[in-house]
């Protein structure tokens, strides 16, 4: 009987512990919160910082396309899903050589890529390209100037500045 009731008594008390909720076990729990800040980044990359246009007969080509062609031109930006992100592109002024000018509208691009926007060069800003939100956009420009026999000899030189913004 001793056997008996030495078997009996760790059963109940088991039986007593289970049904009144005690737990031999402990657990504890923590949690831990991950944070990113990410603020809008815009990077421009152009893959070169001259373009040339060659001496040519205006009786042969019309539109003298600049030696460097492609402009390969790389827009990254960082911003909200539905932000814009905008390309522009201003001259500083005609094309000068000395006291001679040839206006800076004789210079036309033709882009290609996604976005990309052809045009005129302008002493104000133009729109190169537009997008929407994040991301990489990938393209390039073709430069042209408009040939002509009224130009006076010269090197002819202008300053273009690329922009690009994401508000």
């Amino acid at each position: 009987m001793k056997t008996k009731n030495s078997l009996l008594i760790p059963l109940i008390l088991y039986a007593v512990c289970l049904f009144s909720g005690i737990s031999f076990a402990n657990t504890d729990t923590k949690t831990l919160v991950i944070k990113a800040k990410i603020d809008k980044v815009a990077k421009l990359i152009v893959d070169t910082n001259t373009v040339t246009f060659p001496n040519m007969n205006p009786d042969e080509i019309n539109q003298v396309p600049a030696i460097q062609n492609d402009v390969k031109v790389t827009v990254k930006a960082r911003t909200g899903s539905t932000s814009p992100v905008n390309l522009n592109i201003v001259a500083d002024g005609d094309l000068v050589s000395g006291p001679d000018m040839i206006p800076v509208q004789n210079v036309t691009w033709q882009a290609s890529g996604p976005g990309f926007l052809s045009g005129t060069l302008s002493k104000s800003s133009v729109l190169a390209g537009s997008w929407s939100g994040s991301g990489v956009r990938q393209g390039s420009f073709r430069y042209f100037l408009n040939n002509s026999w009224n130009y006076q000899k010269g090197e002819y030189q202008v300053t273009v500045t690329y922009t690009l913004t994401t508000p």
